[in-house]
């Protein structure tokens, strides 16, 4: 009986290298370490991508109101002017654009945003043009007041 020279449990080929099965893991580390890249840069970036009119609401202490849908937002800035989410439109045309969004069945709340320093007839104006276009659930949005 003869005793081995190399007997350290695999087997050598001609060349010195041992003759072992292919690993088949995976490894996921460079995968989760990219997604946990990608992870943080959408959680930085995703506040950055909610641009609209920029408004300076007015201050109050009523409570937030939840909302499932996506609602119409209709805002006045310091300068009178009036927009449609984020489309700039004329005060004569609001009634015509609603209508049009009216024939699609939207029947949730119109908020209306008016900047403090907005003439306040002018808020009132598309307040009044909003009722006329049908429309009778309307919402004025203020930002909430921390001093109470």
């Amino acid at each position: 009986m003869g005793m081995s020279v190399g007997s350290s449990g695999a087997r050598r080929s001609r060349r010195g290298r041992s003759r072992r099965a292919p690993m088949s893991e995976i490894n996921v580390t460079p995968m989760v370490d990219v997604m946990l890249v990608l992870l943080i840069i959408f959680m930085v970036a995703a506040p950055m991508l909610t641009v609209g009119v920029p408004i300076e609401l007015p201050k109050t202490q009523a409570k937030a109101l939840n909302s499932e849908t996506q609602p119409i937002t209709i805002s006045v800035n310091s300068k009178g002017e009036v927009y449609i989410n984020d489309t700039e439109i004329a005060v004569e045309e609001v009634v015509p654009k609603l209508e049009q969004i009216a024939k699609t069945g939207y029947q949730e709340r119109i908020f209306v945003k008016g900047d403090r320093s907005a003439d306040y007839g002018t808020v009132m104006q598309v307040m009044g043009r909003i009722n006329a276009a049908g429309f009778k659930n309307i919402g004025l949005v203020t930002d909430q007041d921390n001093k109470a």
